[in-house]
């Protein structure tokens, strides 16, 4: 057909994720069959598994990586939740293996799932891991593009049980102001980006959506959003520790997900500043209605 694009091999991981699928429906829709590399293909709906190709495997097997990724043109890559007792280790284990991926395979383009708050390198929990995985994939020399998104409006949906009795827990300053964005305009960023082939070298964009907030703004949109009031509520460090510890979460594990908020609210400036190209358009309000209503 003529408004398919020539036969390029994309591949996606995580593909049934907030941010991938998104990327993997656009791709559909642009006229290209991609590969997705994921554990568990059952999860995918049956016209989508119709319309891709999969890899079975884990992306902690280098081996599976490399087959999944074997004649690609671009390739979008997300460090997966690990079972590692230390997460940042786990990422960056992970991203060692794009990375030789990407060397191996000679793949021109990647885009990579990254965070705020990887430019530190070092001091930001799990997310030291991303920043490793950049660094490893700035390496290989190859076109990289990094995306470094804010907070992902889809975490609200871990803080359901408190949002029912009305409150926004967080260990965050609710005086704090960052980037919140919905992973949806992630992946029309993301799809975009590997469509296009006029890019090279290494890039860094993030993502910021539509404004800065603090939690306390949150809470007022939330309220808004699903009529009902909704307050937000600091609580420590430690009442994080305990919860995750209950849950079965291991020390490194815990000290992962604690130490993200601790290196990211305390002397912390971010590196990318907000403008056109690093502005999403969907708000929480928008969002909230959407998703997190129907939940409670």
């Amino acid at each position: 057909m003529a408004n398919e694009h020539p036969r390029r091999k994309i591949v996606v991981t995580t593909p049934t994720g907030h941010v991938g699928s998104r990327v993997v429906q656009l791709l559909l829709q642009a006229g290209v069959r991609p590969t997705l590399l994921l554990r568990a293909p059952d999860r995918l709906d049956a016209q989508t598994r119709d319309r891709v190709d999969v890899v079975q495997g884990d992306q902690g097997d280098a081996d599976i990586v490399l087959r999944a990724t074997r004649g690609a043109d671009a390739l979008f890559w997300v460090d997966p939740p690990t079972p590692d007792d230390d997460p940042a280790s786990g990422y960056a284990r992970m991203g060692a293996n794009a990375a030789r991926a990407v060397e191996e395979n000679g793949i021109a383009r990647t885009v990579f799932l990254s965070s705020v708050g990887a430019e530190k390198r070092h001091g930001a929990g799990e997310i030291d891991g991303l920043a490793r995985t950049e660094e490893m994939l700035d390496a290989t020399g190859a076109g990289v593009l990094h995306l470094r998104c804010g907070y992902f409006f889809t975490n609200l949906l871990m803080g359901l049980e408190a949002l029912r009795t009305g409150v926004l827990e967080t260990t965050w300053p609710l005086d704090y102001s960052m980037a919140w964005v919905d992973p949806r305009d992630i992946g029309d960023i993301v799809a975009t980006r590997l469509l296009a082939d006029s890019w090279s070298g290494r890039r860094v964009q993030a993502v910021h959506g539509p404004r800065d907030l603090t939690f306390a703004q949150v809470a007022e949109i939330l309220s808004r959003a699903l009529g009902r009031e909704i307050r937000a509520a600091r609580i420590s460090d430690d009442d994080v520790r305990t919860a995750l510890r209950a849950a079965g979460a291991s020390t490194g594990q815990i000290e992962g997900i604690v130490g993200m908020s601790i290196g990211l609210r305390e002397n912390f400036v971010p590196e990318n500043e907000r403008t056109v190209l690093t502005t999403t358009p969907t708000t929480l309000e928008a969002w909230a209605h959407a998703h997190l209503r129907p939940a409670l």
